[in-house]
């Protein structure tokens, strides 16, 4: 049975502004995380269109080396610590692969993203068989709860609980945000207007929710539990610093456009080849878990 979890991260933006606040942030994290041998190679940024479906398609190759624990290392033959991405981008409904070469049909995570104009609360929004939804964990994330950021993790710079957006007036993030957001978000069905009752910098604020499906398969006897759960530890560590960057750095993303992302996606995909070669290691690390 794969080991199958569901994340919430809601997010203090429309589902339009973070279709280019996530292909913004996904550029310049990969910048961040790549160095030293390690890190991400872009193959392929291209449209696609199937069965009715259109987006665009990536193909990224993760060099991870001296990114995963030692157990793992001392494990993997060389080579092995290689893995593709493939992702069908057909927003607000995204879909990962990742897989390995070396480990074949015995490993693969797979993402299902839907982005919703909500505070996740939906339940099953990706629609599975009402007895595989029952063994489904739900896992929210708060973003600018700092109690769910690993340690080696935390940046001043990052924080959504100290960040204020110059352009939009967004932030910082309270520890109680997100009912403060359901609050003043809940409209009166008689009068069709939003109850307002105070002054709140949350009253204006938008909001949605990413809801990330995630399915871990990995099939080597004596560790599968062991690495399905490290893998989801990871996933959900990756989700927290994402989403807390995207927000911070929503003044320099908020008024791109489409365009501007696409030039931005070629310029990187070009540098990535370099730093990866030429700089020091850096970036996320669970050399030590």
């Amino acid at each position: 049975m794969p080991l199958v979890k569901e994340y919430r991260i809601v997010l203090p933006c429309t589902v339009e502004e973070y279709q280019v606040g996530q292909l913004y942030s996904v550029a310049e994290a990969s910048k961040k995380n790549t160095g030293g041998g390690d890190g991400i190679e872009v193959l392929i940024n291209e449209p696609y269109e199937t069965e009715g479906e259109r987006g665009q398609f990536t193909h990224k190759i993760y060099y991870l080396e001296n990114k995963v624990p030692q157990f793992i290392r001392l494990l993997a033959p060389e080579g092995a610590l290689i893995v593709h991405e493939k992702a069908w981008n057909a927003y607000p409904y995204c879909r990962t692969i990742v897989t390995n070469d070396y480990m074949k049909d015995n490993f693969e995570i797979k993402i299902e993203t839907w982005h919703k104009p909500d505070l996740g609360e939906q339940e099953n929004v990706h629609g599975l068989d009402p007895e595989d939804w029952k063994e489904v964990e739900v896992l929210p994330i708060d973003i600018a709860d700092r109690n769910q950021v690993h340690g080696n993790d935390y940046k001043a710079d990052e924080d959504p609980a100290i960040f204020k957006s110059v352009k939009t007036g967004r932030g910082p993030l309270g520890p109680s945000w997100k009912k403060e957001l359901s609050r003043f978000s809940n409209v009166d069905k008689k009068s069709g207007e939003t109850q307002r009752k105070e002054v709140s910098q949350y009253q204006d604020c938008p909001h949605m929710c990413a809801y990330k499906l995630v399915t871990v398969n990995f099939h080597w006897w004596g560790l599968q539990g062991r690495v399905e759960k490290f893998i989801h530890k990871q996933e959900r560590r990756l989700f927290t610093n994402f989403h807390r960057q995207l927000i911070c750095w929503i003044d320099k993303w908020v008024d791109l456009s489409m365009d501007d992302i696409r030039r931005m996606e070629e310029d990187t995909q070009k540098e990535l080849l370099q730093i990866r070669q030429e700089s020091t290691l850096r970036g996320m690390s669970a050399k030590d878990e």
